[in-house]
């Protein structure tokens, strides 16, 4: 009967209990970690404003950390985007961080990070888009149909599932929808144990034969 013996090892262990066999190599480095900051406070204005931070998020690397600080009311759509395709793009952990506001495209850019920070008393705030349109009244009219399918496209990509479905269609209707620390947390929360963030709305009850008076 052949009989075989499974034993720990450790680095102090010996065959001829003599001298120490190590079974392991340690070996250790250090890598530095590039850590910036950006303050997006105040009204979003043309994407101009804004190429430091989209060149810094394009130039990162694996190992930085970028970090934006959001207190925002909104502002322009088209720089917004440019953010955020660039933070989607970036090689660098992006950390967005609410500091006490984010509404409309605030909103959106807080939900792009790749961590998502939330400080007390903070809100967001989710609504349509505005704007205005020039040209003929056909031209006005596919302006308007084109950019309601985009904007569509851009609220289920980046705002699903922090909120639900039957929400982003209560914005796309012209319906605001607001949020404090709190509720944005738990959202939050629930998006890391893969839960729906909303409760879904159950069927209304038939009535029966006697409740209805027939």
């Amino acid at each position: 009967m052949q009989t075989i013996a499974l034993k720990a090892s450790s680095e102090d262990d010996s065959e001829d209990g003599l001298a120490p066999q190590r079974y392991f190599q340690r070996y250790e480095s250090q890598i530095a970690i590039h850590q910036i900051s950006f303050y997006l406070s105040g009204e979003i204005g043309p994407p101009l404003a804004y190429t430091d931070l989209l060149s810094s998020l394009r130039s990162a690397n694996e190992t930085d950390l970028i970090y934006l600080h959001l207190n925002t009311p909104g502002g322009n759509f088209d720089t917004g985007l440019q953010i955020i395709n660039n933070v989607r793009s970036s090689p660098a952990r992006v950390i967005t961080v609410l500091e006490a506001r984010a509404y409309s495209m605030g909103a959106l850019l807080f939900l792009a990070g790749d961590e998502l920070l939330v400080h007390d008393n903070c809100q967001l705030m989710f609504h349509n888009y505005s704007g205005s349109f020039i040209g003929k009244g056909n031209e006005q009219h596919a302006q308007v149909m084109a950019i309601g399918r985009w904007f569509e496209k851009v609220m289920s990509r980046i705002c699903h599932p922090f909120l639900s479905r039957e929400e982003i269609d209560h914005i796309l209707r012209g319906e605001d929808i607001w949020m404090d620390s709190d509720e944005i947390r738990r959202r939050l929360h629930k998006m890391e144990l893969g839960q729906p963030t909303t409760k879904p709305k159950l069927p209304a009850k038939k009535k029966l034969a006697n409740e209805s008076g027939q």
